[in-house]
């Protein structure tokens, strides 16, 4: 921070208390900007992790019901199938997996599906 005056020569006691004081407030307004940020960023991970929940949630669910199975069964053909297609899958450009290469509809069972009867 710098300090800029008319006249030349040393500070007086007072203008001295001044500067401290600006000092003081710029340095709590950079500390305060950076924690704004740092929280803005602990949201959006937050944000992120919870959808990402939500879809998980919703994919177990869903297999869950369609394979005829509980839970937490659908819980570990989902994390089984994340685990291979990570393994498997080309890479994007920024070095990360890509999405699943493989489609989760691999882990329902097969069926034989016969129209309903009609009475």
């Amino acid at each position: 921070m710098n300090l800029f005056r008319v006249e030349t020569g040393e500070l007086n006691a007072e203008d001295i208390a001044i500067g401290q004081a600006l000092a003081d407030v710029s340095t709590i307004s950079i500390l305060q900007e950076r924690t704004i940020r740092e929280s803005a960023v602990v949201n959006e991970q937050l944000q992120r992790a919870l959808n990402s929940r939500i879809l998980i949630e919703q994919a177990k669910g869903m297999l869950a019901y369609t394979a005829d199975i509980d839970t937490a069964e659908a819980f570990q053909r989902l994390r089984a199938h994340a685990r291979i297609a990570q393994h498997d899958s080309p890479r994007h450009r920024s070095g990360r997996p890509a999405p699943f290469a493989q489609p989760l509809t691999q882990l329902l069972p097969v069926r034989n599906h016969r129209p309903p009867s009609r009475s």
